[in-house]
């Protein structure tokens, strides 16, 4: 799933592909992802794009006083075209959800574009046509962006104050901090050697301070690797710099033990024993009980 560091890569790429671009088509491949219907989708046509930014884990694409905001969801991906088919695309059980097709340049019959796709069977992507991001409700939900300056130590102590959940859930909350997903939260526990299923609200003040340093790190970090890569890269970047995340059965590159995983109905994680529980291995938790 793309997460903080990948959508801020990307608007940063598209930031810079459709400056001043023209919209000369915008065509819904699956309906299903479209999620609004006033303004239309027609509306964009005609119109320029003026900038492109991220709201946690969403995609905003600035157009005059339009927004055109996508929610990548598990499997979905933006792919640029520097030409695109002439042939309209067909509804149909394929990954492409959207074509967006721009004016061409003087003197030149090449229309470029992107393409909104989306891999499986599941289908979640969602796309959405506003005046206002706030419309969407993803977006009027969103907690505190990490990676902004309000993001500080004693706003996470707040934020987890009194917080029963496991630590792991909380991270990827949305409307607690913005952008976490499964993996970065694998990774920011490994880094801070803590255990997933630690409850939020008992955190000493140490490990509150030192959970906070650890998550902006790691995000930080991840957003200057994935800086400049074209947009066919930042799969590839996410994968070859997560230590943990996806590595079941693979050596710790910090403690040499074996990672491990703990399988949920729709997802994992995965963690190394040494560093975050004390050497002891987690319980699947569809299986018995998890260890704290």
């Amino acid at each position: 799933m793309p997460e903080l560091p990948e959508v801020e890569a990307l608007s940063a790429f598209l930031d810079d592909k459709l400056a001043g671009r023209v919209v000369a088509g915008a065509t819904p491949v699956s309906i299903q992802a479209l999620k609004t219907y006033d303004p239309p989708l027609d509306a964009l046509v005609g119109q320029a794009f003026d900038g492109a930014t991220r709201h946690g884990k969403f995609l905003d694409l600035r157009l005059g006083e339009l927004h055109l905001v996508t929610h990548l969801a598990r499997a979905g991906w933006i792919r640029w075209r520097d030409e695109l088919a002439k042939t309209p695309p067909r509804p149909g059980k394929g990954p492409l959800a959207m074509r967006v097709r721009l004016r061409g340049e003087e003197d030149d019959a090449a229309e470029a574009g992107f393409e909104i796709t989306e891999a499986g069977t599941q289908k979640r992507l969602a796309i959405y046509v506003v005046r206002d991001v706030e419309q969407v409700p993803g977006i009027a939900r969103l907690g505190v962006d990490p990676l902004t300056a309000e993001f500080t130590a004693e706003k996470l102590a707040e934020l987890l104050d009194g917080d029963r959940r496991l630590i792991k859930g909380v991270l990827r909350d949305q409307t607690v901090i913005a952008g976490i997903g499964n993996a970065y939260s694998d990774e920011i526990l490994h880094a801070a050697r803590m255990s997933p299923f630690k409850i939020a609200a008992k955190l000493t003040a140490e490990e509150v301070e030192g959970l906070h340093d650890v998550a902006v790190r790691t995000l930080a970090d991840a957003v200057e690797r994935s800086r400049g890569l074209p947009m066919t890269d930042l799969k590839g970047e996410k994968k070859s710099g997560l230590r943990v995340h996806g590595r079941k059965g693979e050596r710790c590159p910090v403690c040499g033990d074996t990672i491990r995983e703990v399988s949920f109905s729709d997802s994992a994680l995965q963690y190394c024993p040494t560093c975050q529980t004390g050497g002891k291995v987690l319980a699947d938790r569809r299986l018995s009980r998890l260890l704290k």
